[in-house]
């Protein structure tokens, strides 16, 4: 039975009155009480209750990973680079697929939930992307790297000079990681190149940081 506090998948009427969102039961019930959590929109609505299987989930962020679970409706099916929302016990965090386990050292690219046994994700709603940075003036010895956190759907363009605190750079190439879908390409490096952010292995960039030189 449905309980306050749960979350549930639910058509928002204010946001999104054809896909569900994530909703928070504020009062359970026949006609519950409930809040979409992406745009607030408090609403009565019949929840349906529906089977559910437990669903292991390892989520990988910034090189570290954690392991969680979830109940999701039993007819649910995955594959790799879908994306999703999972409620952790810390907060609502978008995952992508990386791999699907359905046996010791089996891996398969899509599966019912009935069949995993671990689903490897990792976090999209916020990256690290690690860029390399070139200097004017060609001077191997003087390429650095850094690394930049940004939204997920942050967009780098081939061309494009940006700035991230006292750095700033223009992006030459764009390397795509393995995981991300819909590339033409594995590198992107012709102005106007765009990829997000959550799909970025490494960015390369010519330096355009002044460095302050004093004689004193």
């Amino acid at each position: 039975m449905t309980e306050t506090g749960d979350r549930v998948g639910l058509a928002c009427p204010s946001c999104s009155p054809g896909e569900p969102t994530v909703h928070e039961v504020l009062r359970p019930g026949g006609q519950a009480t409930v809040r979409c959590t992406e745009c607030g929109h408090t609403h009565k609505t019949e929840i349906p209750e529906t089977e559910t299987v437990p669903l292991r989930i390892v989520i990988s962020q910034d090189g570290e990973s954690f392991t969680t679970e979830m109940d999701v409706p039993i007819d649910t099916s995955v594959a790799e680079t879908e994306e999703f929302v999972v409620d952790t016990p810390d907060a609502l965090m978008q995952v992508r697929i990386t791999g699907i386990e359905v046996g010791p050292e089996q891996r398969v690219e899509e599966a019912g939930v009935e069949d995993v046994e671990t689903l490897w994700t990792r976090a999209v709603d916020n990256v690290g992307v690690d860029v390399t940075l070139h200097p004017k003036d060609g001077d191997a010895d003087r390429t650095r790297s850094l690394r930049v956190n940004v939204p997920g759907d942050y967009e780098f363009e081939v061309g494009e000079t940006v700035e991230f605190g006292d750095e700033e750079f223009t992006i030459e190439g764009i390397q795509i990681r393995d995981d991300a879908p819909e590339y033409r390409h594995g590198k992107l490096d012709h102005p106007g190149d765009m990829a997000y952010a959550k799909d970025l292995k490494r960015v390369y960039a010519r330096d355009e940081t002044l460095t302050a030189w004093s004689a004193w």
